[in-house]
């Protein structure tokens, strides 16, 4: 067995166990239902288990394959990412949709060392795009798209 302390594919399948475990005992009080009849309860139910086994498989191939965690940790991101996030709540409701996510895209991008404002404007139009059609259209969320000052 290698070392666990930096170990990528260990802390991935440590991860999934923990998230599976967490969705199996949100779902305990639902009803499970049935294969034919799903009850609430049984997609996070099925598919935290799911997630526990995929995990232990995970982890156990990390302990014997050792591959460490390259890099090391980002305080900028650290910073900036959780940022985003909270710009994106906020800004949700003040401005609407789309101009939220255009925020959140930048400020996200900005996390990083390798910011380039031209690949940024791409991105940001193609998961714009992306986002309408997925959310807006697709599923018909009552999201504003722009939240008008008049």
């Amino acid at each position: 067995m290698k070392n666990m302390e930096n170990n990528r594919d260990f802390w991935a399948g440590v991860m999934f166990i923990v998230v599976g475990i967490v969705a199996v005992v949100a779902a305990r009080n639902y009803p499970f239902g049935t294969t034919l009849r799903m009850g609430p309860g049984y997609f996070p139910t099925v598919l935290g288990s799911l997630m526990i086994v995929f995990g232990l498989i995970t982890a156990v191939h990390g302990l014997y394959k050792g591959e460490k965690i390259p890099g090391h940790w980002s305080i900028r991101a650290l910073i900036i990412l959780p940022l985003a996030f909270a710009v994106y709540g906020v800004m949700m409701e003040v401005v609407g949709f789309i101009p939220a996510l255009i925020a959140l895209i930048f400020v996200s991008a900005a996390s990083s060392r390798e910011f380039n404002f031209k690949q940024v404007v791409l991105l940001t139009a193609v998961l714009v795009a992306i986002s309408w059609g997925i959310f807006i259209w697709g599923l018909g969320l009552p999201y504003p798209l722009f939240v008008q000052f008049w």
